[in-house]
């Protein structure tokens, strides 16, 4: 919500102007969402804020690491990841699925929360049928589907 297309879209390299604007995103959505007293934008929120965080610490915006990253924000952050990496995008051809979830389970513990990709792992086979079920050019909202 908070990314201009013309970043979020950019075929090739982002200027360090357009990388900044990409990293203010999870602020941005945050503060968009913030005030709301319904219970889901509420977390909403903490999933924006919180979702480009890495376990390690070397994420951003605020650079939090392991458990004090809010749950949400790092379920979200292998879903985000995962889906981008997998999904057709103006910058770089689709990972297969099996590439996806190679790239989750070598993150474990650097970028992601080892529970986390447990989960996301123990699951494989739902998540396949989700993608067979939808298709990749079928997924609701996929051209953001990460951010």
């Amino acid at each position: 919500m908070a990314l201009p297309d013309g970043v979020l879209f950019k075929e090739g390299r982002l200027t360090l102007e357009e990388f900044e604007a990409v990293k203010r995103h999870a602020l941005d959505g945050y503060l968009l969402l913030r005030d709301s007293t319904l219970p889901v934008l509420k977390s909403a929120a903490e999933i924006a804020l919180t979702h480009h965080e890495k376990w390690d610490g070397s994420g951003y915006p605020r650079g939090m690491r392991g458990k004090a990253i809010p749950i949400l924000g790092r379920i979200v952050g292998v879903a985000d990841v995962f889906a981008a990496v997998t999904t057709e995008r103006p910058y770089g051809e689709a990972w297969t699925l099996e590439e996806g979830r190679e790239l989750v389970r070598r993150a474990s513990g650097i970028h992601f929360d080892p529970i986390c990709v447990e989960a996301f792992l123990e699951n494989w086979e739902q998540i396949v049928a989700i993608q067979d079920y939808f298709g990749p050019d079928e997924i609701p909202g996929s051209a953001s589907l990460a951010s």
